[in-house]
């Protein structure tokens, strides 16, 4: 989930995460998913509360990346430095949990931001062990939908990882739709398709909001 300038087709998805950002002129992003912001240049964060952020965001780790990962804030401070090629966020509000992303993954997440063309140029996988905040969730088949509606058939996700491909094969045979008992294809038919890969039970789905 990054050099590009979140676009104005999506900054309403990220609008409850980046309200207290919009001073410095909207979001910045680095090769390696750092958020540079003007705004945030100041005192270092409380300890209590870095430590707060860090077990948060290692909520979403496998063991094998547990004690490597880099922990970074969705502003860019690191929290924790690493050794290996993973960086974990704690979870932006009303978007999503915890995640995990390597280098890969952070380019993704710069071209969904940025509504700009991705391929993959190797395997990637990323982690959200800790599942989707109540409150977030995406659509199955809209990358820029904000909210559930009655037919953008959203879900709510429990603990998964993330697998996206170069080889666009490897989507072949797996479904599109989130009523599996098993992995299924998000965003088929875009640049941003990915392999969803449960690994626990989904939480309380969200509804349709009335209009």
């Amino acid at each position: 989930m990054i050099s590009s300038i979140v676009s104005l087709r999506h900054q309403q998805s990220f609008e409850r995460l980046t309200h207290r950002l919009r001073t410095c002129g909207g979001l910045r992003w680095s090769a390696t998913a750092s958020v540079i912001c003007a705004a945030f240049v100041g005192p270092a964060i409380a300890q209590s509360s870095s430590e707060a952020m860090i077990a948060d965001a290692l909520r979403a780790a496998p063991a094998g990346i547990l004690e490597t990962a880099k922990v970074s804030d969705m502003a860019g401070n690191i929290l924790r430095e690493g050794t290996s090629d993973y960086t974990c966020y704690p979870s932006p509000d009303g978007l999503a949990g915890p995640m995990c992303m390597d280098s890969e993954w952070q380019r993704w997440m710069a071209a969904w931001m940025g509504g700009t063309p991705f391929t993959a140029e190797r395997l990637a996988i990323a982690y959200m062990l800790a599942g989707d905040s109540p409150d977030g969730g995406a659509s199955n088949i809209d990358p820029a939908a904000t909210q559930p509606t009655a037919d953008n058939e959203w879900v709510v996700e429990g603990p998964h990882m993330m697998v996206i491909s170069p080889d666009p094969s490897v989507y072949d045979g797996i479904p599109t739709v989130i009523q599996t008992d098993g992995p299924y294809v998000m965003w088929s038919g875009t640049p941003y398709v990915h392999v969803m890969v449960p690994i626990a039970a989904r939480p309380e789905q969200r509804s349709a909001q009335s209009q």
